[in-house]
């Protein structure tokens, strides 16, 4: 029977900030990427941006001022990233 148990933070950290969890993240961007790019005109661009806070992390962008307009109109990110598996949440409610 376990009677206590630690946490080891720092192991944690090295997981998180890791070539594996990087690679995951960047396959599932990959997959938004794809996603979106389904979704507007030929020729959009859709950018990866890959970046480490305290875990591996990214963000898919359309670089294209219609981009805004989509995502209000057809929620073409939102629907993507679910598409995806992601859970989607508004920042303001958490």
């Amino acid at each position: 029977m376990i009677t206590s148990f630690e946490l080891d933070h720092r192991g944690v950290r090295e997981i998180l900030i890791g070539d594996k969890v990087r690679a995951l993240v960047d396959g599932v961007a990959e997959d938004v990427r794809a996603r979106v790019r389904a979704k507007v005109p030929p020729g959009t661009r859709v950018e990866i941006r890959k970046y480490t806070s305290d875990r591996g992390a990214a963000a898919v962008t359309v670089a294209d001022i219609r981009g805004m307009a989509w995502q209000a109109r057809d929620g073409i990110l939102t629907r993507s990233a679910g598409e995806a598996g992601i859970e989607v949440k508004d920042w303001r409610t958490g």
